[in-house]
């Protein structure tokens, strides 16, 4: 997962300089450091070589932009390893993805400082979302998907890096490290509902420039970074590929619907917390018993 994370890390510093390096630096040490703590004071086996504290505390940053205050990292970072892992037994029993309910939390107590506008204030790029949910796709600049995707846009500060992150989630499915069903079925939903939307969404009584082309959901906020490296957290997510894409499309299309009709710009997070809230329903579903040929019964 490191070296899938690794080319958006660098761009993110390279972007935005040392800011972004603190704040990558701040949420892993402290993630790990809190993990230690927590399970020195229960008496419990130290965990921390198993770098799944490193991870989620890394995930976390990536959410967060890169101006962000210390002690915001540092309380998110805390508050996604206690209340998103060590609180429900540690790692492998966590019913939600653990940098989602860090981020949440942050987002619905601090939201300022969680606004990649205000807290970068001496980068020059756009924030795409905000432009979007506001003043509709049109105020973006001509032509600008590729600036997009070359990760020239304000957002999470490893999350906004596009192509960086397609290139690291693409290393996980090709590595197995992740199913593909859950990424591919998230961006599947995303561009379907996302596309109705577009299409049909004025006779539907919504504002049409509040609806853009399905691909500019792809390549804004943390769609693709949340397909590959959140929705795809082992213990949150189903388990059945029937029920992966299931889950997968509903984060989609919950994804598309936040941005339209939600107050929060960005609805990948939020969208894959509520889908995860459904996954022990979605490992109900058993398509293969349905499919198998009914044998003969055997002569006594």
């Amino acid at each position: 997962t490191f070296l899938a994370l690794l080319p958006a890390a660098t761009l993110a510093v390279w972007t935005f300089g040392l800011p972004a390096f603190r704040v990558m630096a701040l949420a892993a040490s402290t993630a790990v450091l809190t993990e230690a703590a927590w399970q020195t004071l229960l008496g419990q086996r130290l965990r921390i070589h198993d770098h799944t504290a490193f991870i989620t505390g890394l995930l976390l940053a990536f959410l967060l932009p890169a101006g962000a205050p210390w002690w915001l990292v540092v309380t998110g970072g805390a508050l996604t390893i206690i209340l998103g892992k060590q609180v429900f037994g540690g790692l492998g029993t966590n019913p939600l993805c653990p940098p989602l309910i860090g981020w949440a939390l942050m987002t619905v107590a601090w939201p300022t400082q969680m606004d990649p506008a205000a807290m970068n204030l001496s980068i020059t790029y756009i924030e795409p979302l905000a432009r979007m949910k506001y003043f509709g796709y049109a105020a973006l600049p001509a032509g600008g998907e590729l600036s997009l995707f070359l990760g020239k846009q304000l957002g999470g500060l490893g999350s906004a890096q596009i192509a960086a992150v397609l290139v690291g989630g693409l290393f996980l499915a090709a590595r197995k490290a992740v199913r593909w069903e859950i990424p591919l079925a998230l961006i599947l939903g995303v561009l379907v509902i996302g596309g109705l939307f577009w299409r049909f969404g004025a006779s539907w009584g919504v504002n049409p420039a509040l609806t853009p082309p399905p691909h500019l959901y792809l390549l804004t906020g943390s769609t693709l970074f949340t397909a590959f490296f959140l929705a795809t957290d082992h213990s949150s997510s189903p388990i059945a590929s029937a029920g992966m894409v299931g889950y997968g499309l509903l984060a989609g299309a919950l994804l598309v619907l936040i941005r339209i009709f939600g107050v929060y710009p960005d609805g990948a997070p939020f969208a894959v917390l509520v889908a995860s809230l459904l996954t022990p329903m979605f490992d109900l579903i058993r398509v293969a018993p349905y499919l198998q040929r009914s044998e003969p019964c055997a002569k006594s």
